[in-house]
């Protein structure tokens, strides 16, 4: 059998290319809403960042959020995101570790 495709996504600020699980996606709904999607499955249309804050600044100040996403991102929803980002960024570490020890005992 061949080995399944990993899909892969670029971090919108340092470009790395990475697997879609090691990223966290910031999705545009349909109606406008712009939010964290640790799922990834959330319809709209969605921009990646790696899992580390200084990501965060990085889009924040070369307003990547608002290329990638194809819309204005104002002020206060990127101080909503990054409070919503350090607050997650903990969680998806956490999750990310243990999914990596799990693939280690296989």
């Amino acid at each position: 059998m061949r080995p399944r495709k990993i899909p892969q996504r670029k971090c919108v600020a340092c470009q790395q290319m990475m697997a879609k699980k090691e990223l966290i996606r910031i999705v545009r709904s349909p109606a406008g809403e712009i939010a964290i999607d640790l799922t990834g499955k959330k319809p709209g249309r969605g921009a990646y960042l790696c899992g580390k804050v200084s990501c965060f600044k990085l889009a924040k100040k070369s307003k990547a959020f608002e290329r990638a996403l194809a819309t204005p991102v104002e002020a206060e929803i990127y101080d909503r995101l990054e409070a919503e980002f350090i607050r997650v960024e903990d969680e998806f570490q956490a999750a990310k570790e243990l999914e990596d020890a799990d693939d280690g005992i296989e």
